[in-house]
């Protein structure tokens, strides 16, 4: 079997739906915009527009798709059209595709090596020249190996300006191109995962205006079937409590199998309640056209953090010690005051006893004067 491996590959440009133009490629590394065939593109320098054939494939179709079983092999077409009033030289191609984190549909320069639709994909002709105004409608044909995995893979066929033109030291390579769809026929084993679920909780210094909550994952395609899905992620309290959905999340958009796609989502004014969870809900759909295949079941992965509001538990702390100083100093004055009365009251006793005593020298006399009297009558 063939293995097939595949990174999320981050570019300049986008796949469009029907054809691709790539505008301006930097040192041959990217692609920039969309356009759609067989008009020209906005870009003044692609003078050239390109279209699928009408053959046994079909008429009028936005891009190549086809089933094909291992072993097998589909013949077909791209038509050029020169819309300039000079002959123009293209060298043709094709490649892998992959898609971007933008959520787009991106083919490999033809610098990098493919190994899949870009290997099985031969074109009739590399290069191609064609006269002013006139079209061109050059073959292709896609083998599919024998121990070919079933499953989608995608792909292009581009056509490119034979000689990249410099701009400000800069290499520009303008090319244009139609996707390919491919599905290799077999069992088919759609899944999607979320992988490195996290949510992180920063408070604000406003101990009443709430926090910011950002929850991060990765979703990964696990099967053999490309897939896209809508989503929602909630944020709620302990057991559950005041859970409200994240608003503008974007719906995971149609990833191939072996890829990834992250996110990243935020929500303000956020009050936790010491614990912050979220959930994530994806519902995964077929794309368009292939929707055949098994039962596609909703699924929710869970996660949560400690989330604890700390300039609020600052507040509380500092109001806490403020009572409590107020309470102890209120307790000393108390205490200040009653010794001070106790001691007021202790000493008008004090006085008042020493207004009720006679004076001490009063006393000795008496008993003199008494003793002096006896003393006379027993003479």
């Amino acid at each position: 079997m063939i293995a097939r491996p595949r990174s999320l590959r981050p570019a300049l440009a986008r796949f469009g739906l029907a054809a691709l133009v790539v505008s301006a490629t930097v040192l041959s590394a990217g692609v920039a915009t969309a356009a759609a065939a067989p008009a020209p593109s906005a870009d003044a320098d692609v003078t050239w527009g390109v279209r699928t054939a009408t053959n046994a494939q079909g008429s009028a179709r936005d891009n190549f798709a086809y089933v094909v079983g291992p072993g097998g092999t589909v013949d077909d077409a791209i038509v050029v059209t020169n819309h300039d009033d000079q002959p123009l030289d293209l060298d043709l191609y094709a490649a892998d595709g992959f898609t971007t984190q933008s959520g787009q549909l991106d083919v490999l320069t033809r610098g990098e090596e493919s190994s899949e639709v870009g290997v099985w994909t031969g074109v009739g002709q590399e290069r191609v020249q064609i006269p002013a105004g006139a079209s061109a409608e050059i073959p292709f044909t896609i083998s599919v190996p024998e121990n070919a995995t079933p499953g989608d893979y995608a792909g292009g066929i581009i056509t490119s300006l034979a000689q990249p033109a410099q701009e400000d030291g800069i290499t520009v390579d303008r090319r244009l191109g139609i996707r390919v769809q491919l599905r290799v026929d077999g069992a088919l084993q759609p899944g999607l995962v979320v992988e490195g679920l996290t949510v992180g909780f920063a408070g604000s210094l406003n101990p009443f205006a709430g926090g910011t909550a950002t929850v991060d994952y990765t979703v990964r395609n696990t099967g053999n079937v490309r897939l896209s899905g809508q989503q929602s992620v909630a944020l709620y309290g302990p057991f559950g409590l005041f859970r409200s959905d994240i608003e503008g999340v974007d719906d995971v958009p149609e990833i191939l199998p072996g890829e990834s796609w992250t996110v990243s989502a935020t929500a303000q004014g956020i009050f936790p309640l010491a614990w912050l969870g979220t959930d994530v809900t994806i519902d995964p759909a077929f794309p368009a056209g292939l929707e055949s295949g098994p039962d596609l079941a909703m699924f929710v992965t869970s996660s949560g953090t400690v989330a604890i509001p700390w300039s609020l538990v600052a507040l509380v702390l500092l109001l806490g010690a403020a009572v409590v100083v107020i309470v102890v100093l209120r307790r000393r004055a108390r205490r200040r005051r009653k010794q001070s009365e106790d001691a007021r009251v202790q000493a008008a006793v004090a006085a008042a006893l020493k207004e009720q005593r006679p004076p001490a020298h009063a006393s000795s006399h008496d008993e003199v004067a008494v003793g002096a009297g006896a003393g006379e009558r027993s003479t």
